[in-house]
C-alpha cells in the first residue's frame, strides 16, 4: 500500500503524518529520520488496527501543487 505522507519543516525539526491514518505521526531532527519514523510508525499503527479488529483505512489521499503569484 501506498499512503500519502505530509513532511512540514519546522524551526529545528521535521514533522510527518499520514492523512488517512489519523494519529499517525512522526517527528525527527532532519528529513530523512522523519521519514525513517513515519515509515516505521505507519507498519506500527496498521498492525494496531488490525490487533484491536479495527478497519484499515485504504489510501485514498493525493496531492497536487499549485502555482501562484506572490502579492
Amino acid at each position: 500500500m501506498e499512503y500519502l505522507v505530509v513532511v512540514e519543516k519546522g524551526k529545528s525539526s521535521y514533522g510527518a503524518y499520514v492523512p488517512d491514518l489519523p494519529g499517525c505521526v512522526a517527528v525527527g531532527e532532519t528529513r530523512r529520520e522523519v521519514m525513517k519514523l513515519i515509515r516505521e510508525g505507519v507498519v506500527l499503527h496498521i498492525e494496531s488496527l488490525r490487533e484491536a479488529g479495527e478497519p484499515v483505512p485504504p489510501p485514498s489521499s493525493k496531492s497536487e501543487t499549485i502555482k501562484v503569484r506572490a502579492a
